[in-house]
């Protein structure tokens, strides 16, 4: 008897070495999906005094990235996943922000890959607001882009471009009318003027996570300062909400065809609600300023979006702009 119970004892001892031994479950899947959205402004800071201050783009990030908590600089901050972005000089600076952002979380040179309207947009503007004309210069040329991390998405779309809108100089704004699509001058008798005024094209991208096959639409625009006091989308066109925003066709093509959509607009108009896009099953987040005393900055998401603690808005931000974030679980 006592042998039977000396053997069963040893039977069981090893039925539990084997279960110890087994491979320990592989931690689960981080199901979040971590947005940001931020006029970079070329990484040049207008200051106070007229002076401007150039920010590196690990300072910068290490200023906009943040943990659940809405905190930055603590070792909850885990790598994003989309950052749209407005005001970049073209493909030069926003491959080196994406590589930057790349070392940052310890990943390989092209973990971060970058979408750009135009790769070296012509020249805007004249001071920039710097007493240092070199800085000025730094934010001469501007576009808008999008940063995605291509270990986890992949990209299945991009939309061709599609300008912001414009009053016609010296036409008086009645709820609409005199609102073209181009800004003259710089707008050209036939179809090449599909080329004009790159600092306010917009682009949109749609993706696919890779761990659960979900799409993804992300969009970036930057709209004109005159669309501040006068909404114009288009010919004649106000925008949604009489807001100054509008979807290219391409664009809109990709986001119907797509579960999460992002959409990040530096407006420069204030009071845009939240609502505004719900049309397109999207909700607006960000409760703070983002330039100045003024929200003008704006990110829009379907999708499921962890509760902010600070209100969705980064106020630590190195830019004239504060980012905006959202953490979609997917």
């Amino acid at each position: 008897m006592r042998a039977r119970i000396g053997i069963r004892l040893l039977a069981v001892l090893a039925a539990i070495a084997t279960v110890t031994a087994l491979p320990v479950p592989a931690q689960a899947a981080d199901r979040v999906l971590r947005v940001y959205n931020n006029n970079i402004e070329n990484l040049v800071v207008n200051n106070s005094d007229g002076s401007c201050t150039r920010i590196s783009g690990p300072d910068h990030l290490t200023s906009m990235l943040v943990d659940d908590a809405g905190h930055t600089g603590t070792s909850g901050v885990k790598a994003p996943d989309i950052l749209i972005v407005q005001q970049i000089r073209g493909t030069g600076q926003a491959t080196a922000y994406a590589d930057q952002l790349s070392a940052k979380f310890g990943l390989p040179a092209g973990t971060y890959q970058a979408i750009v309207v135009w790769d070296d947009p012509e020249p805007w503007g004249s001071t920039h607001k710097c007493d240092d004309q070199s800085l000025g210069d730094l934010k001469k040329k501007q576009t808008n882009g999008i940063i995605y991390h291509s270990g986890r998405l992949s990209l299945t779309g991009v939309s061709k471009y599609w300008s912001a809108g414009w009053l016609k100089p010296g036409t008086a704004y009645a709820d609409g009318a005199g609102c073209t699509l181009y800004k003259p001058p710089n707008a050209d008798p036939d179809t090449t003027d599909q080329y004009k005024w790159k600092r306010t094209s917009a682009i949109a991208a749609r993706f696919t996570i890779k761990e659960t096959g979900t799409s993804v639409f992300a969009a970036t625009m930057h709209l004109p300062q005159e669309n501040r006091q006068n909404a114009c989308a288009g010919d004649g066109d106000k925008g949604i909400g009489a807001t100054g925003i509008h979807l290219g066709v391409d664009a809109t093509d990709l986001m119907n065809a797509s579960t999460i959509r992002i959409v990040g607009i530096d407006a420069n108009r204030t009071g845009i609600p939240a609502s505004t896009l719900s049309g397109y099953g999207m909700n607006g987040y960000g409760t703070a300023a983002t330039n100045g005393s003024s929200k003008i900055d704006y990110l829009f998401v379907r999708g499921t979006v962890q509760a902010s603690p600070v209100g969705y808005t980064v106020a630590s931000t190195k830019s004239n702009h504060k980012a905006l974030y959202g953490f979609i679980t997917f």
